[in-house]
């Protein structure tokens, strides 16, 4: 399996054309618990550019769906008009979305998370990333991750993040595959280990 420097990652997405107005946006996809979070992070440190969470726009436990149209018309489609762009943060405690949150302008966007690679979202991404690991793995890092509160809605969650990716087939129009449970030796905090070849 290949290991990629998280730099030349960088490299190649400031040297792809922006497709949402002068931002070049990378979606970070795939299903929970599988690392998008960790790989974004690490990303967006070395290229100094702001993260949108997926995890803020999706409307309550059964809203997967609803997501790829919210990111669209609520960031990605403003920004390829030059707008402002801004979503509104839903608040999972409440069940209900709560402040506007504005993205920072720049030359480089990354939205993380379940949906981020929809087909709604693909004529405005410069790069999509699909990350991927086993189901246990995935499941006891979701559970750590968020408590016992996300148990009861683990298999809820996987199985509308099944039908949507099955529909979207996310993961074929990934431009890097990238193992989220990789058992391979490398630097974590500069290197991935991806599945594929790097388009």
């Amino acid at each position: 399996m290949p290991i990629l420097p998280l730099r030349q990652l960088a490299t190649r997405v400031t040297r792809t054309p922006p497709r949402a107005g002068r931002s070049r946006v990378v979606a970070i996809d795939g299903p929970a618990g599988s690392g998008k979070t960790t790989l974004a992070t690490r990303l967006a440190r070395i290229l100094e550019a702001p993260v949108v969470h997926m995890d803020d726009l999706f409307p309550g436990w059964d809203g997967l769906a609803e997501a790829p149209g919210k990111l669209r018309d609520w960031i990605l489609a403003p920004l390829a008009a030059g707008r402002k762009a801004a979503y509104h943060r839903y608040d999972w405690e409440r069940g209900a979305y709560a402040e506007q949150v504005p993205v920072p302008e720049s030359d480089v966007l990354i939205v993380e998370g379940c949906a981020s690679g929809s087909t709604a979202a693909a004529p405005y991404l410069s790069l999509l990333i699909w990350v991927d690991a086993p189901y246990d793995v995935r499941r006891d890092r979701g559970i750590a991750r968020d408590g016992e509160m996300f148990a009861p809605h683990w298999e809820r969650w996987a199985r509308q993040e099944d039908i949507l990716f099955a529909a979207e087939r996310t993961a074929e129009r990934a431009d890097v595959i990238v193992d989220g449970d990789p058992h391979v030796r490398h630097d974590t905090d500069a290197e991935i280990v991806t599945l594929s070849n790097f388009r």
